[in-house]
């Protein structure tokens, strides 16, 4: 059986090319394909070394750093790619990737990261992140938003089956396709770090800062709480704002490498998460150092974040909703660090490869004996 794999872009390796790499491991004689591939030597190892079938985008100017403003053209480039020759097409998808063009005797089952978030439910805080919520530059990527819309919901025709990576995006797909799906967390490493019992006297928050993080409200939440000292792992378009927001008992460490991140989580208090995430891996990776964490409740959090077990919600992105849980936190809650570390690995990556390839191959025999 020909195999295809399809990922929106390969730029970075981040969360969504973890499990694009499991899914590679598990058809290592795949072909892969992408809108855009620059990864470097080092991230393109992790992928088994496989270099993909790019689209017309990755010649376009620029687009090796301003890839995205090529959005419009995604659909179409996405189309153009030919996969007429494999019998099982898998894409991993949060943007255009699962648009690929199949045929009847094709049999394509899409792992959804996500509907494109920022032409659906995300559409107003995208326009106001970008700047674009007036003007004539905000009408155009409004009517570029809602052609995109069209298309996303169009295409999710041209998929047999959904993998969700939480009941989350579960929903998300429900709402925007009308189309059911099943639900496989995403793989974490978990086996990548080790439980530390006993924890120091510090909070911990790590992450791409970027605006929908939250970092620039934790970083301001703990300097009014100049008691508390908090540590903050991380870089990005606003480490700026986040650094000018912190009070002398936070301090900013900007990016650091694997395992300075590693022995900071393995050691802090809590963790503190404050996104609105499809799923988020980084909270999982804290409970695997037998970490707890305090988190905002909403989105795929509260599917791997056990109230009162593993950690403590918080139900508003505010400065007052952050110091509210971190007081429940000091005052209530109890916490085992081995019990934190078994609900982790109930995420690992062999339940992830496990779970994925089951219900591919279960897939498989019905479609193509019937």
């Amino acid at each position: 059986m020909k195999v295809a794999i399809v990922h929106d872009w390969l730029v970075t390796f981040a969360g969504a090319e973890k499990v694009l790499a499991e899914i590679i491991g598990l058809w290592p004689e795949a072909d892969l394909f992408s809108v855009v591939d620059f990864l470097s030597a080092s991230d393109r190892e992790k992928l088994g070394g496989k270099l993909s079938k790019t689209t017309f985008i990755q010649y376009l100017p620029k687009a090796r750093t301003r890839y995205q403003l090529y959005l419009p053209l995604m659909p179409l480039a996405i189309e153009q790619l030919d996969l007429s020759a494999y019998d099982l097409v898998i894409s991993s998808s949060h943007a255009v990737a699962k648009g690929v063009i199949t045929g009847p005797d094709q049999l394509h089952v899409c792992y959804c990261h996500s509907p494109i978030r920022y032409a659906w439910d995300m559409q107003g805080q995208y326009l106001a992140e970008s700047g674009l919520k007036s003007g004539v530059k905000g009408w155009l990527a409004r009517y570029m938003l809602y052609k995109i819309r069209g298309w996303d919901s169009r295409t999710a025709n041209n998929v047999e089956f959904f993998v969700a990576n939480s009941d989350y995006i579960g929903r998300r797909i429900s709402k925007v396709y009308k189309r059911e799906s099943i639900t496989i967390h995403p793989n974490v490493a978990v086996e990548d770090f080790d439980v530390v019992e006993s924890k120091d006297d510090f909070y911990l928050t790590a992450s791409r800062m970027v605006p929908y993080k939250k970092m620039d409200l934790i970083v301001k939440a703990f300097s009014g709480m100049p008691d508390k000292k908090l540590i903050v792992i991380g870089d990005g378009p606003q480490f700026e704002k986040v650094k000018h927001a912190a009070g002398p008992n936070v301090t900013i460490m900007g990016y650091q490498p694997f395992n300075v991140l590693r022995d900071h989580m393995q050691r802090a208090k809590a963790f503190v998460f404050a996104a609105e995430e499809d799923f988020g891996i980084i909270p999982v990776e804290a409970q695997a150092c037998g970490t707890p964490v305090i988190a905002y409740g909403k989105g795929g959090v509260l599917e791997t974040v056990l109230e009162k077990k593993t950690g403590v919600f918080f139900h508003e992105q505010t400065e007052d909703s952050i110091k509210d849980a971190v007081g429940r936190f000091e005052a209530d809650f109890v916490f085992d660090p081995l019990a934190i570390r078994a609900h982790a690995e109930t995420f690992a990556t062999s339940v992830f490869r496990k779970k994925f390839k089951a219900f591919v191959d279960q897939k498989c025999t019905e479609f193509f004996i019937f």
